[in-house]
């Protein structure tokens, strides 16, 4: 007998309240068991150290105006290089967004963000997504978990969880005893490599695949309109790759149940 499918997306936290075109994936992945019967993994990259990842735009109730929100940092080194899994939100953030977000949403996606009291950047989006309902039935696998890092295949390029100035920040490996933090443009900052174990690699965008599927071994990936231009579908033959639904306004916020 055959293994039942897995049918899995890919998705950095990608604002407190999640951006439409991660609803979009759900809902697209949501469609499949129904046909192929298994089980639904999201696979949550939250090694990803992009602040802008978790920029969550919302539309005013009354004038239609577009506002962005993100997170408050702790400093600037955690949010220029830390992992958004290890990324903490200053404590006064969370009381100050709340006051301001009945403007822009329900009362009870308001009251679901009031639930959610983790401090690092990764877990109150999945707080939040989990509050919202979205992830009801689903298996979220973290590419932060130390046990899936080490159970993944050995790739060529990735970063490393490493530590500077103080704080833990995700550095690019730039030779076998470098390590590269990108300032900007062509500006980088050269930190020495470490001896480092698997769980501290997280992959890059050309390997997060391969990464991924040596973990999950989907049948099933629901490809976003960004990834179908770039994924090397062919280094996973074993894979149907499914293009996500169609949403209008993707890059806002969906605050829906």
């Amino acid at each position: 007998m055959s293994s039942p499918p897995i049918i899995c997306f890919g998705q950095q936290p990608c604002g407190f309240f999640p951006r439409r075109f991660l609803y979009a994936k759900i809902a697209t992945a949501r469609r499949l068991p129904a046909e192929l019967g298994g089980e639904i993994v999201f696979f949550l990259h939250d090694s990803d150290h992009d602040a802008r990842e978790t920029q969550t735009t919302l539309r005013h109730r009354t004038t239609g105006e577009a506002h962005t929100f993100n997170f408050g940092w702790k400093n600037k080194i955690q949010r220029k290089f830390t992992p958004l899994y290890r990324k903490e939100i200053v404590p006064e953030w969370h009381a100050q967004t709340a006051r301001q977000l009945p403007a822009y949403v329900s009362a009870r996606a308001v009251s679901a963000f009031k639930t959610v009291t983790a401090n690092t950047a990764a877990d109150f989006c999945l707080g939040l997504y989990q509050a919202l309902g979205l992830l009801d039935g689903l298996r979220v696998a973290r590419s932060s978990d130390p046990a899936l890092r080490r159970a993944a295949c050995a790739i060529p390029d990735y970063f490393v969880d490493t530590r500077h100035e103080g704080e833990v920040v995700r550095a690019r490996l730039a030779s076998p005893d470098t390590l590269h933090l990108h300032e900007g443009g062509s500006s980088f900052l050269t930190l020495p490599a470490p001896d480092h174990d698997p769980a501290l690699i997280s992959p890059t965008r050309d390997t997060r695949l391969r990464w991924m599927q040596s973990v999950l071994h989907c049948t099933h990936y629901i490809a976003g309109a960004g990834e179908q231009a770039y994924l090397n579908t062919a280094e996973t033959p074993e894979i149907t790759f499914v293009p996500r639904d169609t949403i209008d306004r993707s890059d806002e916020a969906w605050t829906e149940f």
